[in-house]
């Protein structure tokens, strides 16, 4: 940052000079890493690019039909482009999937039949996906109300992939084995596309024939390859993280293989009737632009994921990742050890939020989470998760989930705007 740089946010902003000093010196250490981020960025802006090229891409693609949506262009041309893209025979994209536990639940109930067997192997799945499932709730149409079996496989103390463990869940039965590549609200690195790839491999010298999911979200473009082109049959994510760009108003995506996109397709609307009908509502222009621009939206808010785990590293917490391991997903986890700073930290993001920052988030109990929870998101578009965010489910050991920025220097200034008001209600340590 330049001094008068510094000077508007001391001066117009209310940051104390020594946390701009911290933040200067981070990023002085985190050269190397963001160089590395930054070719990675450049391979999928190309991969992306040389897609929308090969799928002759035209301004005919951003129309709409009304009724029932036959033969609508731009949805066949988008969902070509997502296929393509993630290396798999078809793919289903729609505003109408309304966010990524509706893509993941598509996805599960679509392909699952009573007396199958689902395990996830990646340990307890992400909170609102407990009662799809019917690990909690009152079971009302969950796959365990429809005969659908349920194990999970915990990762390792190290958060690693438990095979032996697997090995043995394993039985006839086991129709799909699922991983959560994300953290979730768990305190592990997300696993990585080299850990994917062992699994597929792992699953399918067992039985060709179980089918591997992975639920993406937050993951895209963390890497150059994506799962499906690792192994995986089927993935599904949100459109309002990391491949919507921050431009999709919402919406979700499944991609993977033809006969399994077509049972999913089936489950979303009819069947017979599959995903030849279905609007787009005029939203294909945000979704192809948002993902033309997604590799640079992930590149920065990574970055910003990066730097929040080096400043509070140096300042004395527990973070996951820390600054130095892998990235899978945008999602920097912060150990705050009270409920007391937790909400603190995730005020401060919503003051450092470019909509609502007057607003001071509270915990509440949203639908789907088993614990009060604090979101910090003042967004563009409600909910979306790639723009500037902090959450927290209000429980020990009080840990704080920050993630996202539709630039770089937002995902900064919610990290100096998180420490700031801990700074002034005296929940951060590292200032004696």
């Amino acid at each position: 940052m330049s001094g008068k740089t510094e000077q508007f946010l001391v001066e117009r902003m209310g940051i104390d000079p020594l946390i701009i000093d911290l933040i200067h010196k981070a990023e002085t250490q985190l050269t190397e890493i963001y160089d590395a981020l930054d070719d990675t960025m450049a391979y999928n802006q190309y991969k992306v690019l040389d897609v929308f090229q090969k799928c002759r891409l035209s301004d005919m693609h951003f129309g709409w039909n009304t009724g029932y949506g036959y033969d609508d262009v731009g949805r066949e041309t988008l969902e070509k482009a997502y296929a393509k893209l993630f290396g798999t025979e078809d793919a289903i994209v729609r505003p109408t999937i309304v966010n990524g536990t509706h893509a993941l639940t598509l996805t599960l109930a679509g392909i699952l039949r009573p007396e199958d067997e689902l395990i996830y192997a990646s340990g307890k799945p992400y909170d609102t996906l407990e009662e799809v499932i019917g690990i909690r709730g009152e079971n009302n149409g969950s796959l365990k109300e429809f005969g659908i079996r349920y194990k999970q496989v915990e990762l390792t103390p190290e958060g690693k992939i438990d095979f032996e463990e697997l090995r043995q869940t394993i039985t006839e039965k086991t129709k799909m084995i699922s991983l959560q590549r994300a953290t979730g609200y768990g305190w592990r690195k997300a696993i990585t596309i080299d850990e994917i790839k062992e699994w597929t491999s792992f699953i399918k010298k067992i039985n060709p024939n179980i089918i591997c999911m992975v639920d993406n979200c937050y993951g895209e473009f963390l890497d150059i390859l994506e799962p499906t082109e690792v192994g995986v049959d089927v993935m599904a994510g949100s459109l309002i993280k990391n491949p919507g760009g921050g431009l999709a108003l919402t919406g979700g995506y499944v991609v993977g293989r033809k006969d399994l996109i077509k049972q999913i397709s089936y489950r979303m609307t009819s069947q017979g009737i599959g995903k030849e009908c279905g609007l787009t509502f005029g939203q294909t222009r945000n979704m192809f632009q948002g993902l033309f621009i997604a590799p640079k939206t992930v590149n920065g808010a990574v970055k910003g994921a990066i730097l929040c785990s080096k400043i509070f590293e140096n300042l004395g917490y527990e973070v996951c990742p820390k600054h130095t391991e892998p990235r899978s997903d945008i999602i920097q986890s912060v150990k705050l050890g009270s409920p007391e700073a937790v909400i603190a930290f995730c005020q401060g993001v919503q003051a450092a939020a470019p909509v609502d920052s007057h607003v001071k988030p509270e915990p509440w109990n949203m639908p789907g989470y088993e614990d009060p929870v604090i979101m910090a998101a003042g967004a563009f578009v409600q909910g979306s998760s790639i723009e500037l965010s902090a959450d927290a489910p209000i429980r020990e050991p009080y840990i704080v989930y920050f993630q996202g920025g539709l630039t770089y220097e937002s995902s900064k200034y919610g990290i100096m705007k998180a420490m700031q008001t801990m700074l002034e209600e005296k929940l951060i340590k590292g200032f004696d």
